[in-house]
């Protein structure tokens, strides 16, 4: 007598299913990966870095709304801190519109960074200049002027360079002076110096770092 043969008949899973499995599994591995990487691996700033990060120093000055204005009073945003003047031809408007750009790429954050120019040239940049200097660049960019020692007391803590050179009849004279733009993080300390030339991509990759910490 032949036994019946019983066939058991293996279920496969559809091939879709199997495909989709991988999908998952693959994207929580990359997803672990960027984790990974990101803790073991620090970001590259593209400014140069503070090795050491110091508090940046406080100081109170008046601002273009005829206001007191101190560092601290920004104390938890990112604060972008430049010194420059309102007649200089070229490097300062480029740098603010450098700033601009970099500050609106943020989105819905770009309110937690504060732009303030500090003038080299109080001798002309009264109050009334930078209310109206200011806003070419954006609305809410702070100028700051003060008395000449007040201004190269700040200069000084913050090493920048400035003096005056000779121009001509329709400018009048010029400042030479340190080009660099430096952010100050929300704990209030210097972190990164942007040289002149840095691009608004470059800012804006940097500031998107320091928002996040």
């Amino acid at each position: 007598m032949i036994e019946p043969q019983v066939v058991v008949e293996s279920k496969q899973r559809p091939l879709w299913v199997t495909v989709a499995g991988l999908a998952v599994t693959f994207g929580l591995l990359i997803g672990i990966v960027a984790v990974l990487w990101s803790m073991f691996h620090p970001y590259n700033f593209h400014g140069i870095v503070m090795q050491s990060p110091m508090k940046a120093i406080n100081f109170t000055l008046t601002g273009h709304n005829g206001q007191p204005v101190s560092l601290n009073d920004y104390q938890g945003q990112v604060i972008l801190l430049y010194f420059g003047y309102t007649t200089c031809p070229d490097v300062c408007p480029t740098t603010l519109a450098d700033l601009h750009v970099a500050r609106a790429a943020l989105g819905n954050r770009a309110d937690q960074v504060q732009v303030m120019m500090i003038t080299i040239d109080p001798e002309r940049d009264t109050q009334a200049v930078l209310a109206e200097y200011m806003p070419h660049f954006d609305s809410s960019f702070i100028g700051l002027t003060g008395t000449a020692d007040q201004i190269a007391e700040v200069a000084t803590y913050y090493g920048i360079y400035f003096a005056k050179q000779a121009g001509n009849a329709t400018v009048g004279y010029l400042v030479d002076h340190t080009a660099t733009v430096m952010a100050i993080d929300k704990e209030g300390y210097l972190r990164v110096v942007f040289p002149f030339g840095t691009t608004s991509d470059d800012m804006h990759a940097d500031l998107e770092y320091l928002l996040s910490r």
